[in-house]
């Protein structure tokens, strides 16, 4: 009975719950993404004393991906703020997120940043899967 009313209380905000969860989502893409151009010795200094210098190295130079990193962040999360090919944002954003998070933060003491990252990954899988439900540019073109 309780479920119910508060189901019907609820409903009408469903649309802003969307697009607060998008914004707030990438809040920490866009920061994150900005702070791989203007942190970037910081940044690269962590990649360099990762386990897995030598695989990063086998795939590219790490100031290089760590700015191609960066540019995905920071576009990515621009188009799925605006609802613009959210899916792709997303998975541009997943596949991105994984290989930092087994290079920089499988490591000892990273346990935090480790399951931020999971729980992140999460939550754009479901952006992936959903897509973005309102105020959205992507309605625009496939209502």
């Amino acid at each position: 009975m309780f479920d119910a009313f508060l189901r019907a209380r609820l409903a009408r905000f469903a649309g802003l719950s969307d697009v607060v969860f998008r914004v707030t989502l990438c809040l920490i893409f866009l920061i994150g993404g900005i702070g791989h151009f203007m942190r970037s010795d910081e940044m690269l200094a962590r990649l360099l004393d990762s386990p897995w210098l030598d695989q990063v190295m086998m795939i590219g130079n790490p100031l290089a991906l760590l700015h191609l990193s960066g540019a995905v962040f920071v576009i990515g999360s621009l188009f799925m703020i605006a609802g613009y090919s959210t899916r792709l944002a997303a998975l541009a954003m997943f596949m991105t997120l994984v290989p930092i998070t087994v290079t920089i933060h499988i490591a000892p003491g990273h346990e935090g940043p480790l399951f931020k990252n999971i729980a992140i990954l999460g939550a754009l899988f479901y952006v992936f899967i959903n897509g973005a439900k309102c105020c959205a540019l992507d309605l625009r073109r496939h209502p």
